[in-house]
């Protein structure tokens, strides 16, 4: 049975969705500003494993995942570089899909704007209103704190604990106006520094502040009570804390059963963040001599509740990960016997692994667990593999990819080496050095086969032989 962390309760609990084998989830997206660093990347990576475990285990998930396009970032940025403020978002909405697509990330089922959903928006804070929850101040609206006792439950927070302006999305004019340090606010006024980035409402010219759209836009696609909202760990506060406030104000009821988040991605002792200037992009030079699903399973290897260092051993292993699944279904693809040994039961060492493989993810979504019992099927299988027959293989095969199902990377990854293998092949100099240690095989000149052998080592080729003929593999495949 599926066991979930659960920030809310801050402890384990059992995992029963509001509608059975139905899965309503719901993930922070980016703030369409910038290129997204890994730190971000980790988040959309963990919510992918998450999702891909819930399919693994027979749920129907609807995943909607909203993109902000409207805040202080977005139109400051959009006014430096003279651009419309859709235009601006777009470039890096587009670049966050292709960073998503480059890591295999599941795209999300509905990916919402902000700036489309102002409707909405407006409606949520209307409601907040008439019901005493808002008010308005210099023709902005806040979120009245003393109106919401439970306030900061999923922080662990008391009230007079709060930092003031703990967002950074307010303005000092902002927090002088409001009644109190603490309330947060739901609407913009507009101001000239805005540009015409604004909207004209019921509630006044201006924009939606940054919780608001989340409640706005997951209870739109998911409903006013959903199953699982996921984000990184500093979006707990204030933001997650804000949005439960706002949501279950408005709607009286429980806004979201299972909170999960995720740790940072650390790099030097610190987070790596944008404020702190410390950040990689996919598209910078030190990151982008590595496949990208080197880098997936970097953000995915450790548990998502624990701090990740970014460094180059972290890389390191990771290629020693993906090549061992490269180097296994290597091996397996190469088996041609037509009978098998019986001395072997495929079947039931698959089950046995299978069984001990939704223990793992069962509990939390343990990935290191997940991986080691992986790699434990492996060991098994190649202790035996002079056993199998092409039957048995095919088989093995196809587990290796119910395992890939949930993980993400072993299925693009083998794909993409068996082309490039394909086309190192292809080299005439290659093909006429194979010849060359084939037919020094046959005279039993095993000196000559050994040079031939360091020659094509050389231009990036292994040869290993087997005991029916040889293997090939690419030698650095990953760099």
């Amino acid at each position: 049975m599926l066991k979930l962390y659960n920030t809310l309760s801050r402890k384990k609990e059992l995992f029963k969705p509001i509608h059975k084998q139905k899965v309503t989830l719901y993930s922070c997206g980016p703030t369409v500003y910038n290129f997204v660093h890994l730190g971000n990347l980790r988040s959309f990576v963990f919510v992918d494993l998450l999702k891909r475990y819930l399919k693994f285990r027979n749920f129907k998930v609807l995943h909607v995942m909203n993109i902000t396009d409207v805040d202080d970032k977005t139109i400051k940025g959009s006014l430096k570089e003279n651009k419309k403020l859709k235009e601006f978002t777009k470039f890096y909405f587009n670049a966050f899909i292709e960073d998503l697509k480059l890591l295999n990330v599941e795209l999300p089922d509905i990916m919402p704007f902000a700036t489309n959903h102002i409707e909405e928006i407006v409606s949520i804070i209307k409601g907040l209103e008439k019901k005493g929850y808002a008010y308005r101040v210099g023709g902005s609206v806040y979120f009245s704190l003393n109106k919401f006792p439970d306030y900061g439950r999923i922080a662990l927070l008391k009230k007079q604990n709060l930092k003031k302006n703990a967002s950074k999305r307010l303005d000092t004019k902002d927090n002088y106006e409001k009644g109190e340090a603490n309330d947060f606010v739901l609407w913009k006024n507009w101001r000239p520094e805005d540009g015409e980035n604004y909207w004209e409402t019921e509630i006044g010219k201006g924009r939606p502040g940054w919780h608001i759209e989340c409640s706005a836009m997951s209870m739109k696609y998911l409903g006013k009570h959903f199953d699982i909202h996921t984000g990184g760990v500093d979006l707990i506060f204030p933001h997650h804390t804000n949005e439960i406030a706002q949501s279950e104000a408005y709607t009286g009821i429980k806004y979201v059963n299972y909170w999960l988040h995720n740790e940072h991605l650390m790099i030097n002792g610190n987070k790596m963040a944008k404020s702190l200037n410390n950040f990689y992009t996919l598209r910078d030079k030190k990151i982008i001599k590595f496949n990208p699903l080197v880098v997936r399973i970097m953000l995915m290897r450790t548990h998502y509740r624990q701090n990740l260092d970014f460094n180059l051993k972290n890389i390191e292993e990771s290629k020693k990960i993906a090549y061992k699944f490269i180097e296994f279904l290597g091996d397996i693809d190469s088996i041609d016997k037509v009978k098998n040994d019986k001395k072997f039961n495929v079947a039931k060492t698959i089950n046995n692994n299978r069984i001990k493989l939704l223990k793992a993810m069962d509990d939390d979504l343990n990935i290191s667990l997940y991986l080691s019992v992986s790699f434990d099927f492996i060991n098994q299988i190649n202790k035996k593999i002079s056993l199998l027959s092409l039957d048995q293989a095919k088989k093995i095969r196809n587990y290796i990819f119910e395992i890939d199902s949930v993980l993400g990377f072993i299925q693009e990854l083998y794909t993409q080496y068996n082309k490039k293998l394909e086309r190192t092949l292809k080299n005439n100099k290659i093909k006429k050095l194979m010849k060359e240690r084939s037919y020094a095989k046959t005279s039993k000149n095993f000196k000559k086969a050994d040079e031939v052998r360091d020659d094509l080592l050389k231009l990036g080729v292994e040869i290993r032989d087997a005991r029916e003929g040889y293997i090939l593999r690419l030698n650095n495949f990953l760099g």
